[in-house]
């Protein structure tokens, strides 16, 4: 049986680990102290991020990862994207040549613009682009640990490493499929949670269906274009990754960066959101990265340059409303 370590206690590191255990797998979650490791050892539970979810008895946790990682076949990187290469580096030298590594983590990295997978082969410069791999999706933690049915996509630009790592990974309720469009798959989950603070500020503000459906289409359209022009397939955006996450996040409440837009909507400085929330909103930070990134290439993003002006410029909620509203009329396509 492949053993899978899991870096990162987030809520989506827990929850990876809590339903491949579930299935019977050998599952070791990998955590940063000895202190955090003793306490979710006691309490069989990570009361910080998903308190009353009592983890499976075969589910591993240690602070110890050159224990693990060097007997490892399958790495998920599953930490917020502004500390994954700092995780990275931790246990860079443990990784051997033959496994297979899985980022769980959507975001640009905001000092440099990077993807993800861009890191990690920076990072560990032996381990082959063939076997890094990323994994997302419309996957919600809550509704996947209540059993409920949900899909994303597990992608590496090579095919054999993608159907290796969904043979490993897929579970009775988490059904995996596989792309090599790694490129469009990570651009996918890095966008989709600027759009859906733009959806939640909607939200806050009650401005009806008919806005919040141009703001999911429209975003979808800035995801499509934005990846295009660094190399991403057109037809990843209408897959799992892209369509499917985004509608998921722009509509549900569980969604961190709908919660961003919708406390926006009433005001409340960044500052003061960012200290209210346990987990971390990717697409605060994320938005400057893509703004940058999209600027530098002449690529044109109405709505991250909106949600920008909002998050670091002062722009009030209601003026970035009547600028997108007031824009050059255009063409759809």
């Amino acid at each position: 049986m492949a053993h899978i370590a899991i870096i990162g206690s987030t809520t989506w590191g827990t929850t990876l680990a809590i339903i491949n255990s579930e299935e019977g797998k050998h599952v070791s979650l990998i955590v940063r102290t000895k202190e955090e490791s003793d306490l979710l050892q006691k309490h069989r539970e990570n009361k910080r991020f998903l308190p009353g979810i009592t983890f499976p008895d075969t589910l591993e946790v240690t602070s110890k990862p050159q224990d693990l990682i060097p007997k490892t076949d399958l790495l998920i990187i599953a930490v917020p994207s502004q500390s994954l290469r700092k995780n990275i580096r931790v246990v860079s030298t443990y990784v051997s040549a033959s496994t297979i590594i899985v980022s769980a983590s959507k975001g640009l990295e905001s000092t440099s613009g990077m993807r993800m997978t861009e890191i990690i082969k920076e990072e560990i410069p032996n381990l082959s682009p063939d076997n890094i791999c990323v994994l997302s999706g419309p996957n919600l933690s809550n509704e996947i640990l209540a059993g409920k049915p949900s899909s994303s996509v597990i992608c590496s630009i090579n095919l054999t490493t993608a159907k290796s790592a969904q043979s490993i990974l897929n579970c009775s309720h988490l059904r995996l499929y596989t792309n090599t469009d790694v490129i469009g798959v990570e651009i996918c989950g890095a966008l989709k949670n600027i759009t859906a603070i733009a959806a939640g500020v909607c939200d806050g503000l009650n401005l009806g269906d008919n806005a919040k459906a141009s703001i999911i289409t429209r975003g979808l359209a800035e995801m499509a274009r934005f990846g295009s022009a660094i190399g991403a397939k057109s037809s990843t955006f209408s897959g799992l990754a892209g369509m499917g996450d985004l509608i998921a996040t722009c509509s549900s409440r569980l969604s961190r960066n709908n919660q961003v837009g919708r406390m926006l909507a009433k005001d409340m400085p960044l500052n003061q959101i960012e200290k209210s929330m346990d987990n971390v909103a990717e697409g605060i930070e994320t938005t400057k990265a893509v703004v940058s990134v999209a600027n530098r290439l002449n690529i044109d993003l109405p709505i991250a340059q909106a949600v920008y002006n909002i998050l670091f410029k002062n722009l009030s909620v209601r003026d970035a409303r009547e600028e997108l509203m007031g824009r050059t009329l255009t063409s759809e396509t």
